[in-house]
């Protein structure tokens, strides 16, 4: 008994020793209640900087990704996200390091631990064809994809890692440089500024820059034969639109409003977050438009959509809400999804006039009122992994916003817009953050309201005007 005493007390003593041991590694994932493998802990991403030689009709990359970061603890190990490919090289601050991949995790070993608050540099050489799957295998979260003809990326949720190694999780937003090699007669669009464009032989590249904080699912490159065009919006911001140039003219007509919803969105939301802003039209049919950071994706099949102009507000919104804000978990996707479908019916409301927003909100409620979107156990401040883009998050989301304005009146409510963007931009919110606005504001405690719209299945009742 007394040598079985002495044994425990032993391990006891060399416990806080193990744990001092592991805790130098950085974590495998942040611990996203939806997907807890995404991003990876110990050091904050600064600055991205991909160097892409592109084989469209290949369908290949072969890539130099560098990345700029700094410890936030002690690192004798450390994890990107990256799936696929052949990793040909990997540089720790200049020096060939240990590395080991575990599905989608890239493990690398310093030679020597880095410092807690110390600079350091990856390179990551790499190629082959992308490929591997999104976990939500939704048609806007596969990476990069050809369409025979051309690319386009898109990447929400956890598509960025299909196709360059990075620390993919909205908390962890860096700045971007994209130089993109493909033949004549591609064309490059990626987010941010057009530096240059360099031809050499029957090879272009295009250099770009992105100097305001990008979350990784907003990357996005897209090639094909584009016609660019260019505008200054009202509010003095610079729109570039990269359209394919069998369609260009008709293209140029969808659009046309961009300018005006800009100043719109600026004079309701605050300033504009970026520097630029325009869109890609992919030269093919999608199932979805999203809001790539500075250069938003559509389809062809926008051009003539009815309800288009809609769709355009509401990927322009996502530039203040979801992109300059973004969701600091996955679960709090309502604060971009609601947000910009309910500045899309500002937008008809400032366009068109009050009857036709009333119609589209009554419209929406009657919509998530109906045995569809009522459902046990389902909520949209948590609605799973797996409805993540669920219906009733974008409508009942938009609700949760126009009742709050019922609620509080027109100059509250703007205000709170306003000030929850100038709180939050170029950074990540929770639901939390934005209800601590929203009681700072009005000097009111709103728990319960907001409690009631997101956590609960029953839908409040509203004021009896919309029940008609």
């Amino acid at each position: 008994m007394k040598r079985s005493f002495v044994t425990l007390l032993m391990l006891l003593l060399l416990m806080p020793l193990t744990h001092a041991i592991t805790t130098d590694e950085g974590e495998s994932g942040v611990g996203d209640n939806y997907f807890p493998q995404l991003g990876n802990g110990g050091y904050d991403a600064l600055h991205y900087t991909l160097d892409l030689d592109v084989d469209v009709a290949a369908n290949t990359i072969d890539g130099i990704v560098t990345i700029d970061a700094l410890t936030t603890q002690t690192l004798s190990q450390f994890n990107l996200d990256f799936a696929g490919f052949t990793i040909h090289e990997l540089l720790l601050n200049g020096e060939a390091v240990d590395f080991r991949r575990q599905q989608r995790e890239l493990i690398i070993e310093p030679n020597e631990p880095l410092d807690e608050n110390t600079p350091f540099t990856v390179v990551v050489r790499y190629s082959g064809e992308p490929g591997e799957q999104s976990l939500t295998e939704l048609p806007f979260s596969s990476g990069w994809y050809n369409y025979g003809d051309g690319v386009y990326v898109a990447s929400e949720p956890d598509g960025a890692s299909l196709w360059y190694p990075v620390n993919d999780h909205p908390t962890d937003k860096a700045t971007y440089s994209f130089l993109v090699t493909v033949n004549e007669p591609y064309v490059v669009a990626a987010n941010g500024v057009l530096q240059e464009i360099i031809r050499e032989g029957n090879q272009t590249t295009y250099i770009w820059e992105s100097a305001d904080p990008m979350a990784s699912y907003l990357t996005t490159v897209n090639i094909a034969q584009f016609e660019v065009q260019e505008e200054i919006a009202p509010n003095g911001v610079r729109i570039r639109n990269y359209f394919p140039v069998t369609v260009a003219e008709q293209a140029q007509e969808t659009f046309a409003n961009t300018g005006d919803m800009m100043a719109f969105f600026s004079d309701t939301f605050g300033d504009y977050p970026f520097e630029v802003y325009g869109v890609v039209v992919a030269d093919t049919r999608l199932a979805f438009a999203l809001e790539t950071q500075t250069i938003s994706l559509f389809g062809t099949n926008i051009l003539g959509d009815p309800i288009s102009d809609i769709v355009v507000a509401h990927e322009l919104a996502h530039q203040w809400f979801g992109n300059s804000i973004s969701p600091a978990r996955w679960q709090d996707i309502w604060l971009n999804e609601g947000f910009a479908t309910y500045a899309s019916a500002l937008w008809v409301e400032h366009r068109s006039g009050e009857n036709a927003f009333e119609g589209m909100l009554r419209s929406w409620y009657n919509t998530i009122t109906s045995p569809r979107f009522i459902r046990p156990e389902f909520f949209i401040g948590d609605p799973s992994r797996r409805a993540l883009f669920d219906g009733a998050v974008y409508f009942r989301g938009a609700w949760v916003l126009h009742a709050l304005r019922l609620e509080v009146g027109d100059a509250l409510f703007f205000e709170i817009l306003r000030t929850y963007h100038e709180s939050y931009q170029n950074s990540h919110a929770t639901t939390d953050d934005f209800i601590a606005i929203v009681n700072d504001v009005t000097g009111e405690d709103f728990g319960e309201f907001f409690h009631s719209w997101l956590f609960e299945e029953e839908v409040p009742p509203v004021p009896s005007i919309w029940d008609q």
